[in-house]
């Protein structure tokens, strides 16, 4: 698991957007960005110009930020994508997408992908009736995830959100069963993440 020492508003203002590390505060007037938008350093209102090497590599660190993975876990995820047929930016992307705790993140079973992380390693969740413990997990398209039945109660607020909450085409959520559906591999257009993955995939290239 990636670890971050810093805050995570700290994080944001870091890269001058709302990586949403903290759920739904950082919707609301509470966010770090609307109080103070320079970079969290001694000459971070100074910070204006960057070379070409500088915004690749805040690129590439925004994308850590967004799913709190280790530079060695990204490392691992470029060149999985880079030796599989097909844009290396793109499939990138849709390996991380398809981590077991964005999944549960994205339908509404934890406030942010941090607290998703937490408690996917808790061993609250199934993949197709299976425990599975690690965040890294790569759903496949037809896969079924769901809450272990122990822990249904506590999850009793989220899954009320997540009935009427809005996914993505290739997600569905089960009503009866209280199930998230994988219908698909997610396209490029799907993901909406503020990420150039070109300039990640030109840091990583040089």
């Amino acid at each position: 698991m990636g670890k971050h020492k810093s805050a995570d508003c700290k994080q944001c203002r870091r890269e001058g957007e709302r990586l949403l590390l903290k759920g739904d505060r950082c919707n609301t007037q509470k966010c770090a960005l609307l109080r103070r938008k320079t970079a969290p350093c001694m000459h971070g209102a100074a910070i204006n110009k960057q070379s070409e090497y500088a915004v690749r590599l805040r690129e590439k660190q925004k994308l850590r930020r967004i799913f709190g993975i280790s530079e060695k876990q990204m490392w691992h995820c470029f060149e999985k994508a880079r030796k599989t047929t097909g844009v290396t930016g793109t499939l990138m992307l849709q390996y991380l997408e398809r981590r077991l705790d964005n999944i549960a993140y994205r339908f509404g079973f934890a406030a942010s992908r941090k607290h998703a992380r937490q408690l996917v390693k808790h061993g609250h969740f199934q993949v197709n009736g299976k425990k599975v413990d690690l965040p890294s997990y790569m759903v496949s398209p037809e896969d079924k995830v769901s809450i272990k039945a122990a822990s249904l109660k506590s999850f009793a607020p989220a899954l009320e959100k997540a009935k009427e909450a809005q996914y993505p085409a290739w997600l569905k959520f089960d009503l009866t069963e209280n199930t998230g559906l994988i219908l698909s591999i997610p396209t490029r257009d799907e993901i909406d993440f503020p990420i150039d993955e070109q300039l990640i995939v030109e840091y990583y290239a040089k």
